[in-house]
């Protein structure tokens, strides 16, 4: 069958077959994406055993709840925020701190503070390095911007995150911080790592197929929203990482790479309440100031919420 005769047979089974009413969008994406994947099975010869086993794969990711991970890991997320890059350009919206991807391991309702927050339980103090991580949110012309809200997660030392490590307190590594009048946050926190897909997860078991490993750098994921000015979805990778330029989930970016410093001087590590040198990561974001004619920078996907 040629490409007319494929669009053909699937308007005649998924657009004249209808009888009651329809969403015009949601009949628009179903009947390009049949015309494409029975394009491809053409194309490619694929047998009814593979389309099917396809089919159970995509089972299998959803119920090892991996579907977060496969959208990244195949780079879907990224080609995503890649398309958003254009359609804010095409609407005059540039500027500001990069997007990148979200990932699946946010938690909704970490606890809020204004300005400063502990993010760590003290679970991991003895052994893993103490982190202060500040910066200032301003706008595009510099203008601060106080009580944008700041929401921050990241993964303990062996590369997991709370919720979905039940062996971690709630909310450890996450948390709310409403910038203060002077625009600035600080999160007293643990040094983050990377972390790898389940090694015998669905994720894992597709990427060997293709060769590929599924390694994370070392890195800080982060919601910035405030009144007037576009959401922010973004993370930062932390410069010196193995992995930092080889992220199985391509979400680093010029922009958004973090450098580490130690303090150890005695008076700055008083002023913090601290008795032993700690490291240190200045980042600082920039929002765009929302246009009612742009489209939209919230994306409604399913999340967890506590």
């Amino acid at each position: 069958m040629n490409r007319q005769e494929i669009d053909a047979l699937v308007k005649q089974m998924n657009v004249d077959t209808a009888t009651g009413e329809v969403h015009p969008r949601v009949q628009q994406v179903v009947v390009r994406l049949l015309g494409d994947f029975f394009q491809a099975i053409q194309d490619l010869d694929l047998t009814q055993t593979e389309v099917w086993k396809g089919l159970e794969y995509i089972v299998d990711s959803s119920k090892s709840n991996e579907l977060g991970l496969l959208a990244a890991g195949l780079g879907l997320e990224h080609f995503l925020d890649l398309h958003a890059d254009e359609v804010d350009a095409k609407a005059g919206i540039t500027g500001g701190t990069p997007r990148t991807i979200e990932g699946p391991l946010y938690v909704a309702g970490a606890p809020e503070s204004v300005g400063f927050a502990r993010m760590d339980d003290g679970s991991e103090s003895d052994y893993v390095d103490t982190l202060f991580i500040e910066g200032v949110v301003t706008d595009t012309d510099g203008q601060i911007i106080p009580n944008a809200k700041v929401e921050v997660w990241h993964a303990n030392s062996l590369g997991n995150y709370s919720f979905f490590d039940s062996s971690q307190s709630e909310f450890n590594l996450r948390r709310s911080i409403l910038t203060d009048t002077n625009g600035q946050y600080v999160a007293q926190t643990t040094m983050p790592v990377g972390y790898g897909c389940p090694p015998e997860g669905t994720t894992q078991a597709l990427l060997n197929k293709l060769g590929r490993h599924g390694q994370r750098p070392s890195h800080v994921h982060y919601f910035i929203s405030a009144p007037g000015y576009r959401k922010l979805t973004t993370q930062f990778n932390i410069e010196g990482d193995k992995y930092l330029w080889d992220d199985f989930a391509f979400a680093t970016r010029e922009g958004l790479i973090a450098s580490v410093t130690d303090i150890t001087d005695p008076a700055e590590l008083a002023k913090r309440g601290q008795d032993k040198p700690v490291k240190h990561i200045t980042f600082d974001f920039k929002l765009v100031k929302d246009l009612a004619t742009a489209p939209t920078s919230e994306v409604d996907r399913r999340r967890v919420s506590a």
